[in-house]
Formats: structure tokens, C-alpha cells, sequence
């Protein structure tokens, strides 16, 4: 073959073989189009590596990074576990950024720690994001602790606070924090496993009365959890309320949210029992507890009050420490009791306040009949437990041992100790006066105050040591008994019938 031959040879394969690249890489390029195609959402459910990321996001991200590089990163950034954590904060702030809640401008905090939160923040352009951590660590993270947020009141334009109110020792307080910190207009966001009920929800805005929610949706948390977003603006003052549950002192209404939890609640006992120490105790199987029903982490504390405890192992140490469903809270217990036959043992019982009193509509001092069941005054002198339970007597005379007992406002207590932020358990057992202290309750509005209620309503009912005969202690009817219990899940009180 002629040389001017040979040369056109050589050309002809350069160019074959420049087109076959060129084809292969066009194919590249259309199969990692593909690629990319299924894994974005909505493209057929492929293999998503990560949470997508809007364009606008990839841009200010390129920026960022582009502003950084010179200076470096923590090697921490470049791993890929942190990465997936950085993306996938990004794709649930960046709507905030696109609604206008978010902007470029705002000074922005990340609480619990969340270094990953900020870094995405500042990629979205939100330059001057911080993360709230125990310890400081630069750029991204600065010292803070639940009860003292590092910041002015007012000063902060956004609040991310992820899941720090789940994983908070204290969550009312670190709530009460950022509600501090935000300027008015400003948002939080809070991310949770635990508001997927309406009691819950409302719990927590209770610990946010400054802000106002906004909306709630539920999302995609990490490992194929479900998380629920929600997300609350600030109020001005003038705007703010300063209560859920009513708007006077003394009046209140009983929110929506316990009155789905009455759905659940087992059916009262219609007909009265011929046995009813034997119903009754029965009736403990059928019980729906609240925390059985809903979650009750967003609350400031835990209360039990005892009215009418008698001895510690009445109920406090048999029944509610023992079996009340606390969802691992620790309660604070008050023993409201004013038989001082009971009084001595409770000095050395850890975590329970004895309030040696009467339970009653007023600050008075009460005369009491102590007037024990027919055929027991023998075994209750023995165990040295005095004749029974006291009870006020009114208009009538006293045929057993009288005396003078100190009696205490009950209800104006109760609303000076406890507030809607509070979860609040109450067993009342008062002998009769019930039908004094309950309407006592909702007339001053603190009826709203407490979360769930067991209560014994004393009535003239059929005496277990003398067969066809009715107590003599009683005047009301079960009937009437009926009518208080029916009359107090009708208003939305959780109440429970005791024995």
C-alpha cells in the first residue's frame, strides 16, 4: 500500500474511534440522566441516597461552599454520615425559606446542639446560623444550656429547635426559652415523635401561650421514622392570650382535645350495685387511664393530689405509685388530709407533701363528727385509726366524737399551685362533701386545671354488714351520684368512678 493510502487509513480509524467515545459517553451521560431521574422523588421510588434538595438550595450551598473552601472545613463535614444529616435538615428548612419565614438575613438558632442544622442553614444563605450546644465549638456552635439560652429577649428572627424539646430534661423550660429569644413575627419550628395526638398538641402550645401555631404536617425522620413539624409564629404582647382554657380568672373552658379523649373513656355504671364494694373494685379492670390514651411529655411538672388520702398505703403507696401508668415522669404527691390519726407516718415518706387540713369552699375552722361504718368502731380503735373517716356535719346532731379541724380553700390551692402546663391526677375521696367541693371547682375555673380525676361519690348505699339495710351517713342518692359523674364528662372532665 502507497504511503498517501496508508495515511488515509490512519485518518479514517482516528475518526472512528473518536465517534465511538463520543457515542459512548452520550450514552453515559443519558443512563446517569436516568439514574438521577428515578432517584428523585416522585421518579419511580429507585434508590434514593438522600432527601432532595431543591435548585435553589444547590446554589446556595455552591456559594457557601465556594466562601469556605479557602478557609476549610472540620473533617467532620466531610464525612458522609454528617453530609446525609447536613441534606437532610435542608430539605425540611428550605420551604421555610421559600414561604417567606426564612430569610438570608435572619439571625437564626439551632437548639440542641444541632451543628448539622446550622451548617445547612448557612448553605442556604442564612449566613449568621448557630447552633446551640453545651460546649462551644466554632464556627457553628456557641455554649448554651435549656434554662438560659445565650441571646437577648427579642433578638433572634428564627428558631429551629428540631427534636431538643424530646430529648429535654426540662422541655417547658427550654420552650419558655425560645419563646424568650424570639422577636415578634419571628418562627419556631419544632420537630417531635410525640404530638401526634390532640391532647399532646395541646400541651405544648399551652407551654408556648406567646406564640400562635401556625401549621402541622407530618414528615420523614431519619431510619423510616414519621416526625411531626409544627410550626409556631410569635405574638405581640397586645395579642398574646393569657390563658387557653378561658379568658377570666374564674371562668374557663374545657378544650376540644379532652373531649376527644372522653371517646375512650370506659361507660359509667349505670345501675346501682347491690354490691358495690364489689363493683366497684371491679370497675378498676375498665378503667382508661389518660396516659394509656395520649402523650403527656409536654407538661411543666407532674402532680398527684390526694384529697382525703387517709393512710400513705390507702392509695398513694398501693394503687397510684404502684399502678397509675406515669410514662416514666416523676410526680410530685400531695396528701390533702385532715384525720390526724393519719398524720405520723407521713414524716417519713420521701416526695410526699401532707397538707393537714379539710378540703373545703372556704378558709374556715370545721367541726367533724368522726362517725365510723356500723360494727367497725372496735377494729379501727385497735388499729389505732381513729373511728373512720371524718365528715363535716351541717344543721344536725352529732351522736360521735366532735372535732375541730382547720379547712383551707381548696379550689383557690389548687390554682395557686399547679397551671395548665401542669399534668394533674387527682383522687378525691371527701365523704359527701364532693357535692360541695365540685361545683366549688367549676365556679372558680379549676376544674380546667386538672387532667384526670377518680372520684368516690358517697351515697346512701346498701351496707355490706347488714343485708337490705342502707347506710346511715348519707343522705345522697346514686342517683345523684350518677348525675355529678355524667355532669363532669359532659363539661370535658376525664373522671373516673372510684371506690
Amino acid at each position: 500500500m502507497d504511503p498517501a493510502a496508508q495515511r488515509r487509513w490512519s485518518a479514517r480509524g482516528v475518526l472512528t474511534r473518536a465517534l465511538l467515545l463520543a457515542v459512548a459517553a452520550l450514552a453515559l451521560r443519558l443512563l446517569y440522566g436516568a439514574f438521577l431521574a428515578v432517584a428523585a422523588p416522585g421518579g419511580g421510588g429507585g434508590w434514593p441516597l438522600a432527601p432532595a434538595v431543591p435548585a435553589a438550595v444547590v446554589a446556595a450551598r455552591t456559594t457557601y461552599a465556594q466562601a469556605s473552601s479557602s478557609a476549610g472545613t472540620p473533617e467532620a463535614w466531610r464525612s458522609r454520615e454528617w453530609r446525609r444529616a447536613v441534606d437532610r435538615h435542608a430539605a425540611v428548612l428550605a420551604p421555610h425559606l421559600a414561604d417567606g419565614l426564612l430569610a438570608p438575613t435572619h439571625r437564626a438558632v439551632c437548639l440542641g446542639g444541632a451543628q448539622e442544622a446550622a451548617l445547612a442553614l448557612r448553605e442556604l444563605g442564612v449566613r449568621g446560623a448557630v447552633a446551640v450546644a453545651r460546649r462551644r465549638a466554632p464556627p457553628l456552635a456557641v455554649a448554651g444550656d435549656d434554662r438560659r439560652l445565650p441571646f437577648g429577649a427579642a433578638s433572634v428572627d428564627f428558631v429551629f429547635a428540631g427534636r431538643a424539646l424530646d430529648s429535654a430534661r426540662r422541655p417547658a423550660d427550654l420552650a419558655a426559652e425560645a419563646a424568650r429569644i424570639l422577636k415578634p413575627e419571628g418562627h419556631l419550628v419544632v420537630l417531635t415523635s410525640s404530638a401526634g395526638d390532640a391532647y399532646s398538641r395541646r400541651s405544648l402550645q399551652a407551654l408556648l401561650p406567646s406564640l400562635r401555631l401556625l401549621r402541622s404536617r407530618e414528615i420523614d425522620g431519619p431510619d423510616a421514622s414519621t416526625l411531626r413539624e409544627l410550626v409556631f409564629r410569635k405574638l405581640h404582647d397586645d395579642d398574646a392570650p393569657t390563658s387557653l382554657t378561658g379568658n377570666s380568672a374564674n371562668n374557663c373552658t374545657i378544650g376540644e382535645h379532652k373531649l376527644q379523649l372522653l371517646m375512650h373513656a370506659e361507660p359509667l355504671i349505670q345501675e346501682e350495685p347491690l354490691k358495690p364494694w364489689i363493683t366497684l373494685k371491679r370497675n378498676i379492670k375498665n378503667i382508661k387511664y389518660l396516659p394509656s390514651l395520649a402523650d403527656i411529655s409536654f407538661k411543666r411538672q407532674y402532680v398527684y393530689v390526694d384529697v382525703g388520702a387517709r393512710s400513705y398505703g390507702s392509695s398513694i403507696g398501693s394503687w397510684f405509685r404502684k399502678q397509675y401508668p406515669k410514662q416514666n415522669h416523676t410526680f410530685q404527691v400531695f396528701a390533702i388530709e385532715a384525720d390526724p390519726a393519719f398524720h405520723s407516718e407521713y414524716a417519713a415518706k420521701k416526695g410526699v407533701t401532707l397538707l393537714p387540713y379539710a378540703a373545703w369552699v372556704k378558709n374556715d375552722t370545721l367541726k367533724f363528727e368522726i362517725n365510723g361504718d356500723p360494727g367497725q368502731d372496735e377494729e379501727a380503735k385497735a388499729n389505732g385509726r381513729g373511728m373512720g373517716r371524718i365528715r363535716p356535719t351541717v344543721g344536725k346532731k352529732m351522736s360521735g366524737e366532735v372535732r375541730s379541724v382547720p379547712a383551707f380553700d381548696f379550689a383557690q390551692w389548687l390554682k395557686k399551685t399547679v397551671s395548665e402546663q401542669d399534668y394533674v391526677v387527682m383522687k378525691m375521696d371527701v365523704e359527701g362533701t364532693e357535692f360541695d367541693l365540685i361545683p366549688r371547682l367549676f365556679d372558680t375555673g379549676a376544674i380546667c386545671l386538672i387532667d384526670e380525676l377518680f372520684l368516690e361519690c358517697h351515697y346512701n348505699r346498701w351496707q355490706k354488714c347488714c343485708p337490705g339495710e342502707r347506710s346511715p351517713k348519707y343522705e345522697n342518692t346514686y342517683e345523684e351520684c350518677l348525675e355529678l359523674f355524667s355532669s363532669l364528662r359532659e363539661s370535658g372532665v376525664l373522671v373516673h368512678q372510684w371506690w
